[in-house]
């Protein structure tokens, strides 16, 4: 299971291959300094996307707590990775792609 510091994740889903690259200072709770890198299994395209992690917030509302994951945009086009291995990729509302994968 990947943690929000590690330097590089790696998820393989069905029908991508995308790597989490973290840049913020072991120890931040939170991170706006993440890359992912999503590569097609069927055409070897690839993209970067630079985003953020993703966590619930605590009781009180404003504090970070458990880590969800990590989201990213490009244009309209957002990608959320979560901690379970889910991939989703959406165009405003509309679902393109929702894959579980496997971390690595």
């Amino acid at each position: 299971m990947p943690f929000a510091h590690a330097e590089d994740n790696v998820l393989e889903t069905p029908s991508f291959i995308v790597k989490i690259d973290v840049r913020c200072a072991e120890g931040n709770v939170t991170c706006d300094d993440v890359i992912y890198t999503g590569t097609s299994r069927k055409t070897g395209k690839s993209i970067s996307v630079k985003g953020r992690t993703m966590h619930s917030t605590c009781a009180d509302g404003v504090t970070p707590c458990r880590f969800q994951g990590y989201t990213f945009y490009n244009g309209k086009i957002n990608y959320t990775v979560f901690d379970d291995g889910t991939l989703v990729v959406m165009n405003g509302k509309k679902t393109l792609v929702s894959e579980k994968g496997e971390w690595k």
